[in-house]
């Protein structure tokens, strides 16, 4: 029986690494987290110096008795999580259970941590094992605390102010405020005009492209042609030039461009989502398998150092055989006298990381080709390629300006071409090719004379102007929207999350419906800029970018023990408290919800608004203060709170419509609900309209045909009613079932529903769950004398 037990967090982790250990080692997955904290208040006790309450993750107990099992008889436990603060607290959330549990025995615990799956690093770790560090996991415990008190107290008050089932995060509403705020940039941009005047030149038979630089001397900016009149005479004084077009001058420098420094998280997420279009989980998602191991032929093993990291060192080994790699695929020549130095410009990076790059230089991307799926492949040889050329020497780039004369208008070419390609040979992280950056221009110098091009050159652009000069017209863009790249990026650079949270915090954004992303880019919606607006106005200190910065910044110095976690936790909580219960009792549900004033309403000159409600945005004609009362009426699917009209909104409010009477004297009206348009008739009886049809344009024949379609469904729905017992068999959208109004019961398989008895039902009734949401059976009302004690506090 094995006497040592490994622990790692995947099955695919703990197969790879069996296999470089001898028969006295048995690896085990903790499936991730053991335990997590108790999901409800008082999960965190701010009175006992922030105590945690954690409980077994549903689902794991199987797991842990199998754990509790293999270590009986053991003399050794090595906890090999990964190797960061979380890796640092599955392995103490898991060892404290274990001990409270009294399954530790007298078996020894070591911590061991690698940053590659490979034998070797696997091998040099447990030769070097230490204890957990009470640093690393009080940090985690700090996050961790703090997280919880945002989201527990935060969230409810959202709830309260703006909407049920929304939530603030301490990170993700930093992420989502810059999303807003760069919406908001955009749709206060206003354009501004300006032209440009081109021109098509040649010599020695080669043409090349001109811009107009400068008017009688004088050096034309950006807005220097700022409308048609201006380009346009330039222009002409330009083609009025054509017999004494001169060279007046050529500048020719040296340009060296050094490679990017070799992958860290962010900066891998960001190239992935340039070059391969991958969403930041997706990377994530594909780097851990390359990470945890791929069977390459002779059993699984890791193709990439660990990808959770914001240093860009390389141990020295690994630049040792980066360096010996590139010389035996490109020459020693392309190696530099010394390897190149990078530095992490990340706030508080964990220099003790290495960037991510391949576990074996010399495994070339086509070798592993054909047994790495596509996307594992694809993403190996980005990070193949790049930590190959952050070991290459500079590409060298000749540049060459000159300054054309066109009488007293002066002219601008440019050209470039690669001397020496350099570590471009291996990658280029804006660019497909070396050969993008090579533009050529003729051979040029002072006194030569240059003509315009003839039209339709080997060279000319295919929508270039029959004429040689051409005036173009321009306007200034928008800043984009933020990509996940882009994103990232900035919450990086502010020193915002950290490496294992990116992912995290843009799915969060649009699974909480709070932005979209439309053409790979985050556009927020109604409710997320309503939550933003609500923390921006009512808690700037929580959302501001310095101080989450800052915070960041205190749990990393918990984490390099340099401060401790109560007062850290404390000094956080105390103010936010306070901020949370005054906001609680002064800010009103109107005051909180946003508006946008749409126009008047013609007829009635009532003003229209379109809000956000609890149950998303609608429009509203008239205020409460009206004699009539507001009319509401919801979006419809499809319709945005910036981008609904005046007359969008309108159309809205002519719902309800009346469209006449059914056969038998009910009223009909069609209309939107929550779940989309329907035809309503009688009693609260409801037909919804076919997908993509139009509430305003249903007729009254129409409405009759859904009801009629609808009234014959209902027929067929009951198959047994046991008449003043309350209980029938229904047929359902999921086969027959049994109900009582308060629950229902799948009628059992193999039985027939139409045989069912009224006792068999009640069985099965008593036996399934109560039902929630809506239809439910309602809470019992409060005991009088809380109630009467909940009124007088109140």
């Amino acid at each position: 029986m094995p006497s040592n037990l490994v622990i790692v967090e995947s099955p695919a982790k703990a197969k790879t690494i069996e296999k470089y250990l001898g028969p006295d080692f048995r690896v085990l997955a903790s499936y991730g987290h053991v335990q997590e904290l108790v999901p409800k208040d008082g999960a965190v006790d701010t009175e006992d110096d922030y105590a945690l309450q954690y409980r077994v993750i549903p689902g794991r107990e199987k797991q842990l008795r199998a754990i509790a099992a293999a270590l009986a008889g053991c003399d050794t436990l090595y906890l090999a999580t990964d190797p960061d603060r979380e890796g640092e607290a599955i392995s103490w959330l898991l060892c404290d259970l274990l001990s409270r549990r009294k399954k530790l025995g007298d078996c020894k615990v070591r911590r061991i941590v690698f940053h590659e799956i490979t034998r070797e690093a696997v091998t040099r770790a447990l030769a070097e094992p230490r204890k957990l560090s009470d640093e690393l996991v009080d940090a985690f415990h700090s996050r961790k605390a703090i997280d919880y008190l945002v989201g527990f107290n935060l969230s409810p008050l959202l709830w309260r102010k703006i909407a049920p089932k929304l939530s603030a995060g301490r990170v993700q509403s930093p992420a989502l405020r810059l999303v807003v705020e760069r919406e908001a940039e955009i749709e206060a941009f206003e354009p501004r005009e300006y032209w440009s005047v081109t021109a098509r030149l040649a010599r020695g038979g080669r043409d090349f492209e001109a811009r107009l630089h400068a008017l009688d001397g004088k050096k034309l900016g950006k807005f220097g042609l700022a409308d048609a009149a201006a380009a346009h005479a330039a222009r002409d004084r330009v083609l009025a030039a054509a017999d004494g077009l001169r060279v007046a001058g050529v500048e020719k420098r040296e340009r060296t461009r050094r490679p990017a420094a070799p992958f860290t998280t962010s900066t891998l997420q960001q190239e992935a989502s340039r070059k391969l279009r991958f969403s930041a989980r997706k990377t994530m998602q594909v780097a851990q398998q390359l990470y945890e191991g791929v069977d390459l032929g002779a059993g699984a093993e890791g193709l990439i150092t660990y990808m959770r990291t914001d240093s860009v060192t390389l141990a020295a080994s690994a630049v040792k055989e980066l360096r010996a790699a590139v010389a035996a695929r490109w020459g020693a020549r392309l190696l530099p006298a010394e390897p190149p130095q990078y530095k992490t410009k990340t706030r508080n990076a964990q220099e003790a990381h290495e960037a991510i790059r391949p576990t074996a230089a010399g495994r070339a991307p086509e070798e592993t080709a054909a047994r790495l799926d596509a996307d594992q492949q694809k993403l190996y040889e980005l990070v193949w390629k790049r930590a190959m050329a952050s070991q290459m020497i500079p590409a060298v780039l000749d540049q060459v300006t000159a300054a054309i004369d066109a009488g007293g208008a002066e002219l601008r070419a440019g050209g470039s071409h690669v001397r020496e390609p350099g570590f471009m040979q291996a990658y280029l992280e804006d660019a497909v090719d070396a050969k993008d950056d090579e533009r050529y221009l003729p051979e040029l110098k002072a006194g030569d004379a240059v003509a315009f091009a003839a039209p339709g050159g080997e060279e000319a652009e295919e929508d270039a102007p029959a004429e040689p000069a051409a005036a173009r017209q321009h306007f200034t863009e928008p800043p984009p929207r933020y990509t996940e790249a882009s994103l990232v990026k900035n919450l990086e650079e502010r020193g915002i999350g950290r490496p294992s949270t990116y992912a995290a915090i843009l799915s969060t954004l649009v699974s909480r419906d709070y932005a979209r992303l439309e053409k790979r880019a985050f556009r927020p919606t109604a409710i997320g800029r309503a939550v933003s607006g609500f923390l921006t106005e009512h808690f700037p200190d929580y959302v501001d970018y310095e101080f989450t910065s800052r915070l960041e910044d205190s749990l990393d110095q918990v984490a390099r023990g340099e401060a401790e976690r109560g007062p850290v936790v404390d000094g956080f909580w105390r103010p936010f408290q306070k901020q949370v219960q005054f906001k609680a009792e002064t800010v009103s549900r109107r005051d909180a919800q946003m508006a946008r004033e749409l126009g008047d309403d013609p007829q009635t000159g009532k003003p229209v608004r379109v809000r956000v409600g609890r149950y998303g945005p609608f429009v509203q004609l008239g205020v409460a203060e009206d004699e009539e009362k507001p009319r509401f009426a919801s979006l419809r699917e499809g319709q945005d709170f910036e981008r609904i009209t005046l007359d969008e909104a309108l159309d809205l409010l002519k719902l309800p419509r009346r469209l006449g009477e059914t056969e038998d004297g009910a009223p009909i009206e069609v209309n939107v609900g929550r779940y989309g348009p329907y035809v309503r008739y009688g009693e609260k009886k409801y037909a919804s309209l076919d997908e993509g049809e139009d509430p305003l344009a249903v007729t009254l024949a129409r409405a009759r045909e859904l009801i009629a379609a609808h009234r014959e469904r209902e027929a067929n729905k009951v198959i047994q009613d046991f008449a003043g017992e309350g209980v029938q068999v229904l047929r359902g959208r999921w086969g027959p079932y049994v109900t009582d109004g308060a629950k229902n019961a799948k009628a059992p398989k193999g039985r027939d529903p139409a045989e069912l008895t009224l006792e068999e039902c009640r069985r099965l009734l008593e036996a399934a769950p109560v039902r929630r949401g809506r239809g439910a059976a309602r809470k019992k009302a409060a005991p009088k004398k809380k109630r009467a004690a909940a009124k007088k506090k109140r």
